[in-house]
């Protein structure tokens, strides 16, 4: 049989230093994750996949090792246990050439979330980023993750609701007013003197986790988002669409309430040994965004 010629190993570098990574990025892989009652999801990932390189002669790493091992993540779930396991696989492939090793896994993870009061059903999906590392001290993961969450800002609902007693006053100049003539005006067009300006908003969010279980993403998702207490919506009826306007109307926000909400629960997760959040507030008033931005 005829021997084909290995570069990478029967070749040393021409100019002998170690690298901090070296690897491939967006090979797609397929992954399973439980999420919410103990279900398991089929998920389309993109995956970053490197390893040092620590000797510094080598002339470079076995790459196809590297998307071999990466790619019998699609047969196996996708949890702590297991990624640390391909970390370990992943250092002991390149036979002395590397010590630590990393993968980023990039997917979209779809929820299935009821509506406010009726019996719709809809599915959203969040960008979620998972980062795992092998390193000399061990071991290190984190998770990034995108909410969206609609906000109202409590400047604007303080003028409009200025708006509002200033056009009671000039439609009703007696010293009393008759309460049905009152409620026939509020619901008519003519009652539609101002409305706050609301945003789509996002909570972006950075967690370096402790040595435990990884938690259940969708659960924690549903835990941020009844933190926030106004998430965006899938599929509605008008009485979930008049829920949401009262959850708005009931938790006025700006960027700084939002990220103080998130810092506060973030603060008391055991499993969070640090995080990193921006709150960004995509105003309708200015063509800029309101941000705020905490860390443990």
């Amino acid at each position: 049989m005829r021997t084909l010629p290995d570069v990478a190993s029967d070749t040393s570098a021409e100019t002998p230093l170690t690298l901090n990574w070296v690897g491939m990025d967006n090979i797609a892989v397929p992954i399973t994750m439980k999420t919410t009652h103990g279900s398991v999801d089929r998920l389309v990932a993109t995956s970053n996949i490197y390893v040092s390189l620590d000797k510094s002669d080598a002339k470079g790493i076995h790459m196809s090792r590297l998307h071999a091992l990466v790619n019998k993540l699609a047969a196996i779930e996708c949890d702590k246990k297991n990624i640390e396991q391909s970390l370990n696989e992943m250092v002991s492939s390149q036979q002395g050439i590397s010590e630590c090793a990393k993968i980023t896994l990039a997917f979209e993870l779809m929820l299935k979330k009821p509506a406010l009061l009726s019996n719709e059903v809809g599915y959203q999906s969040y960008p979620v980023v998972i980062d795992a590392e092998k390193t000399n001290d061990g071991f290190n993961f984190t998770f990034e993750i995108t909410i969206p969450y609609s906000s109202t800002c409590p400047c604007s609902a303080s003028l409009a609701r200025q708006l509002y007693a200033e056009a009671i006053d000039s439609k009703f100049s007696g010293q009393q007013i008759d309460k049905a003539q009152l409620l026939e005006w509020i619901q008519s067009s003519a009652g539609s003197i101002a409305t706050p300006h609301s945003q789509r908003s996002y909570a972006y969010l950075r967690l370096t986790l402790n040595d435990e279980h990884w938690p259940d993403i969708s659960e924690l998702i549903f835990a941020l988002e009844s933190i926030i207490a106004t998430p965006v919506q899938t599929a509605v009826k008008r009485i979930d669409e008049q829920e949401f306007a009262r959850l708005n109307a009931t938790n006025l926000m700006f960027c700084e309430d939002t990220a103080r909400k998130l810092k506060s629960t973030l603060d008391q997760m055991s499993f969070v040994k640090d995080f990193w959040c921006k709150v960004e507030h995509q105003e309708s008033l200015h063509a800029h965004n309101a941000v705020a931005i905490a860390s443990k």
